[in-house]
Formats: C-alpha cells, structure tokens, sequence
C-alpha cells in the first residue's frame, strides 16, 4: 500500500505469524509477512516503520533454527519480538537463552517491574498472558532493561528504547493475553511511530485509483461466484471504471440454494452493474462425471470455470477485446498457495490455485492484501447489502468438494435442500456472527442403515462442520447449542428423505481443514 506506513512481520513458522498481522492492522497500520529467508539489505529496500519477529517452534539453539538476519540490528528499524523473536532478539545481541526447566503453556500469570517502560507503563502490575514456550531468555542482552516477568520466566519482556528493541516472551496478539493488544499498539504508534492510517476508506480510494491506472480504458470481466469475496472485488472494480466491467455470473449448479438469485437481483441492484449469465450447467457436470478423487474435481472445476469465461468475454465483445480478469483473491489465499512465508500449496482449488498456463486475462485482483474481515468491512463501505457482506465464506469450487465422491445433479439437489436448512436454522438461532461458515457435506459414496416410517432404509450420512475463526488460516469447531443441532438433525432426516444419519465434525484446524476436500 503506497501511502501507508509498512510493518514486516518476518515469519519464523509460528501458527499465529497471520494473526500477527492481523492485529497490525486492527491497530490501522498495514503490515505484510516475510519468511524468515529476508535479508538485512531486502528489509532496507522495503524500507518498513518497524518490523515484528514472531514465534515459531524451534529452540534458536538447535542446530539448524532459523535467526534474525545478518546485520539486520544494524538497519536502525525499530523491532518487536514476540516468543520465538524475542529469544532469537536476545541470542543474536548477546543475551543468554536457556532452558530454564520449567515450561508454560497457557494462561499464565505476568508481574510488570521497573514501570513497565513503553510497553507496560500505566498497564496492571499483574496480568494474565498467553504462554507457549520451553525455553527462556534468562538473560537480557546489554543495554537492555528487564520490564516483565512470571515466575518461571526471569525475562518476560526486554526493551532497548535507544535502539528501538523490544521482546516480551507472550503472545500478545492471542485474545487470552488481557492486555496484548495495548502492548501491540503502543509499540506501533508510541515506540515505531506508526501512523494510523490503515483504513477501509483509504484502502477503498487507493484501490481505485491503482484499478483504474491498471485498466485504463480496457475492457474487463468479473466472475460473480455468489461470495462475498467475487462480489467486493467487482463493486471495487465497477467504483473504479465504470461500464468497462461486465460481471459473468457462470451457473454451474454447485452453487447453494438460493445463491443464484441473489446474484442476479440483489447485486446488482445495489451496484448497476452489468451482468451476463451463462448457463453451464450441463458442462460441468460432463467435466466431473466419473470423477471422485479430490484434485481431479478442483481442476476439472477451475479449468471449466476459466473456460466458460473466456466463451463468455467472446459474447460480450465480438470488436473490442476484454483483456483483464478480476480475482476475489485473499491475503490468506495468497500465504496458503504458496506466497506468503515459505508455504505449501495448501488450496490447489482456490482463486490463485489452478489456472491454466494459456490464461488469455491479466488479472486484476483488488482484495490481495486484505483478510476477511477488512474485505467484508470494504464492502460496507461501497454500500453492499449486509446480506451480501456477511455471507458464511464459501469456496471457489463450490458444493463440488462437499460433495465426497461422484458429483451427480441428484447428489448436488440432496446437499442443497441439507445445507439450506442447515443455514436456516443458524440465522433462527441468531449464530451468524459466531459461527464462520458451517459447511454440510455429503457423503454421497457412504451408505447408513437407518429406520424411517415403519422400514429399513439405507440413506446417505452428511456432516455438519460448524467452525469458528478470524481468518480462516486457524480454526475451531463451534460449540452449536444442543437444541439448534437437534432441531437441524430433526429436519434434514424428515425433510431430505435420501439422507438418514447427521453428525457433527469436532476437529480443529490445524490437524483438519475446514473443507474436507
């Protein structure tokens, strides 16, 4: 983001490196994570306000854990460690890290010392924070003052403020640490002196004129999934250019019920856009008979769904060329798939997964750097409907993958009729808000005895998979209220005849993820 002030978080592999950014901006600085791998010199060129070490599970004395760069104490930009950040801080300027034989993992009890410096002055003397470590600094470096500590940890917390260093052993960016987001803060503005200016109406303005500088007087294409993501991405888009956007709404009967309905009123009477629908149903389901296997259905979905849109931005313009596609991509999506801190590539079926080498598009993608939250807090902002807005997360490949074997029109009706009396009765119980998305998945290749009027019948089991998260990089299943999960169970066994058996999925992300395919 050009104008505003850059705050690196350098990623040591904690699970929480994402969240850490996350609580950079909720704090209206924009920040980005770095692996590990930067160099001093590339941190210079970046020319950040302040940089953030995060934790990670090693022990930064064991052979081969990755450490601060080379001479990166030496680029003057103030620093935060945290866990992981603060010990590497501490080794690398001279400071002792040791097992100290006793480990803290949990809530954990915080005394503040000496006034607390920068970070803790004026904050309770006694706190409760988030542990999660075996080893200790149990020495500061020099220069160093000691302004934290617990009872096993004699280093909680250090601070250099002529050399703009602090570390504190916690983390603050857990909601379990009472005051870490006060701490988070005043190292940003008070000690980094960041400005606040990361805002939705700021990130709004520069996105269009970035579109428009992109664009220019070209023509472009917006593929309408029904999500929030695809929706935010093309009111930004349409904010920007104008009549130079024509959205593609590709009805490939894996959408939700409802979903399609939506798409074709609701958007676009709140944004005027120009829509095109193409009705690709029979195409895809050609494309995914016979299938069963996971990544096969992902790619057979992408590769349609790329190709339904360039037929598509044939018929738009048969004189004028559409060069530029525009992509609801995520910054998690970003991490995940590999372009972030040294990641995998988790989502082969999501937006920056999957496209073929020919793509005849540029894409166009406004959302990149923003998480969820900051998406759905833009799309307020352009004046989408709240329906819109707040929609449960759904992915690209749609009812496709909560389908877990063949997906067939009879399978595909079966989920639809589940899943929207799954949603139906969550809105009744008020959990919208609480719960991330709850996806119902078909078990379509599993059958289940089960007795239903006076017979045996041999029906098919679906899982519900309520989760809760903040960004979808981590997640834990939601605790539904026994009667709300009755109620649904109760309906979708009398109501969906072919299905006899609903449970519940207790996994947490990680080991699981939220989609089971």
């Amino acid at each position: 983001m050009t104008d505003a002030d850059v705050v690196l978080v350098v990623d040591f592999g904690a699970q929480y490196a994402q969240l850490i950014a996350r609580r950079v901006r909720e704090c209206h600085v924009y920040s980005e994570i770095v692996p590990h791998t930067i160099t001093a010199e590339e941190i210079r060129a970046r020319a950040p306000k302040a940089v953030i070490l995060s934790g990670g599970p090693s022990s930064v004395y064991a052979e081969g854990a990755p450490q601060v760069p080379a001479g990166f104490f030496d680029t003057g930009v103030p620093t935060f460690g945290i866990c992981y950040g603060h010990q590497a801080m501490a080794l690398a300027l001279g400071g002792r890290v040791a097992q100290t034989g006793t480990a803290e993992y949990g809530r954990t009890g915080l005394s503040v010392v000496k006034g607390g410096g920068v970070l803790f002055e004026g904050l309770p003397v006694e706190q409760s924070v988030w542990m999660s470590h075996g080893d200790s600094v149990a020495e500061a470096p020099p220069g160093f003052t000691v302004t934290a500590l617990t009872d096993a940890t004699p280093v909680a917390a250090f601070q250099n403020v002529e050399a703009g260093l602090y570390g504190v052993q916690f983390h603050p960016e857990v909601l379990h640490s009472e005051q870490g987001q006060e701490v988070l803060r005043r190292f940003l503005l008070e000690a980094a002196g960041c400005r606040p200016t990361w805002t939705m109406t700021n990130v709004v303005e520069e996105q269009v004129a970035l579109i428009r500088e992109q664009v220019g007087s070209r023509r472009v294409i917006c593929g309408l999934s029904g999500g929030v993501d695809s929706a935010v991405a093309a009111a930004l888009v349409q904010k920007a250019v104008g009549d130079q956007l024509t959205c593609v709404f590709v009805d490939h009967g894996l959408l939700r019920k409802g979903e399609a309905e939506q798409v074709e009123k609701d958007f676009v009477a709140s944004t005027g856009v120009r829509l095109h629908v193409a009705d690709e149903v029979d195409r895809f389901m050609a494309a995914l008979a016979g299938l069963t296997d996971p990544e096969d259905k992902r790619k057979a979905i992408g590769r349609e769904f790329i190709r339904a849109f360039e037929e598509a931005a044939r018929e738009i313009s048969s004189e004028e060329s559409v060069d530029f596609l525009v992509q609801g991509t995520l910054y998690p999506d970003v991490v995940e798939s590999g372009g972030g801190a040294g990641t995998s590539n988790i989502k082969s079926h999501h937006n920056v997964g999957g496209l073929p080498e020919d793509l005849q598009f540029a894409l166009v993608e406004p959302l990149r750097a923003l998480f969820k939250d900051e998406v759905r807090a833009v799309g307020l902002e352009l004046g989408l409907p709240e329906e819109i807005v707040w929609r449960q997360p759904f992915p690209g490949p749609g009812l496709g993958i909560r389908i877990i074997g063949e997906v067939t029109l009879e399978r595909l009706e079966l989920l639809r009729e589940a899943d929207a009396i799954a949603r139906e009765e969550l809105s009744k119980a008020g959990l919208d808000r609480e719960i991330w998305q709850c996806p119902v998945v078909l078990l379509a290749d599993v059958r289940s005895v089960g007795v239903q009027g006076d017979g045996r019948t041999y029906g098919h089991p679906v899982v519900l998979r309520p989760v809760s998260s903040e960004d979808a990089m981590t997640a834990d299943w939601s605790r539904v209220p026994y009667d709300v999960l009755a109620r649904i169970s109760t309906r979708i066994t009398n109501e969906v005849r072919e299905i006899n058996r609903v449970v519940l999925d207790v996994t947490s992300k990680p080991p699981g993820t939220i989609e089971w395919e």
